[in-house]
């Protein structure tokens, strides 16, 4: 496998440079800088040649990071290494100097399809949510999202996704195989990742984003809950928006449409083409 990729870098006025970093498979490249090239006007395109067009007119969305998933399976391989291993592993991810200094994380928000079992964070039919509870993570995933974060020099962005609500919330039944979100628990689903958000939060971990649902237009075999866009929006506007709002958490950031790229614009012009929705996402 071959990545290249440009960092521009401004230069005089009239001038724009790039370095080129290059990845290879079976070569001591990762990342490595191998060359610098300026940016010069086009001339007559070829197809023999590789063009970069760059539009110094516009700027784009800001990189916020890059990063992996921190859950459940990741967590409990982690606490079976050596102590020597594991800090060799959070050094080489995590640490800002000494490794590739990873920025963003990803955990689930109750089991997901790498986690050892099927579990949530309240016990069987209570919608008020009074049980709630993330005893659970303690044990692994909290552990080494805190030791991440120590290690990041808190640089590290935590976000959280649900796979899928509790199967009482549901109107198949199942965290597995789809399903949807039952209305009448759309309230108490929302209250779901507030309380979620503080529970980590006093155990020490700060999330700084949440997505409405992991792959809302997948039925899987393992836990998964199917959102149309109308669906995304609604449960946004009138439901998640507010909670998070009422919990004072209106500065952790939701994000939408927490899926494959091909059916990005249909979902944001949903959401986004909503004011009422919009201003949450």
């Amino acid at each position: 496998m071959l990545l290249l990729a440009l960092t521009i870098l401004a230069q005089a006025p009239v001038t724009r440079r790039a370095i080129v970093y290059t990845t290879a498979e079976s070569t001591s490249f990762r990342l490595t800088p191998t060359d610098t090239v300026a940016f010069t006007p086009s001339q007559p395109t070829s197809e023999g040649k590789v063009y970069v067009f760059v539009d110094t007119r516009s700027a784009f969305q800001p990189f916020i990071g890059i990063g992996g998933a921190l859950t459940d399976a990741a967590a409990e391989t982690f606490a079976k290494l050596p102590a020597s291993r594991q800090d060799e592993l959070l050094t080489a991810y995590y640490s800002p100097d000494r490794g590739i200094g990873y920025t963003l994380g990803r955990t689930n928000i109750n089991s997901c399809d790498f986690s050892s079992e099927s579990y949530t964070y309240v016990t069987e039919g209570d919608s008020a949510l009074t049980s709630f509870s993330v005893a659970h993570d303690l044990r692994y995933k909290i552990p080494l999202i805190r030791r991440a974060m120590a290690v990041s020099g808190n640089r590290l962005k935590l976000f959280a996704s649900p796979w899928s609500p509790p199967a009482f919330m549901k109107d198949n039944n199942d965290m597995l195989h789809g399903g949807h979100l039952r209305p009448e628990y759309a309230r108490s689903w929302a209250r779901y990742y507030t309380k979620f958000i503080e529970h980590y939060r006093k155990a020490g971990v700060p999330v700084w984003g949440i997505t409405i649902q992991n792959e809302p237009m997948a039925t899987q075999t393992w836990e998964s809950c199917v959102y149309q866009a109308a669906d995304e929006r609604d449960f946004l506007k009138n439901h998640l928006g507010p909670a998070m709002t009422r919990a004072g958490l209106g500065d952790v950031n939701i994000m939408v449409w927490d899926h494959n790229r091909d059916l990005i614009i249909e979902r944001a012009l949903t959401i986004f083409g909503d004011s009422a929705a919009a201003k949450y996402a």
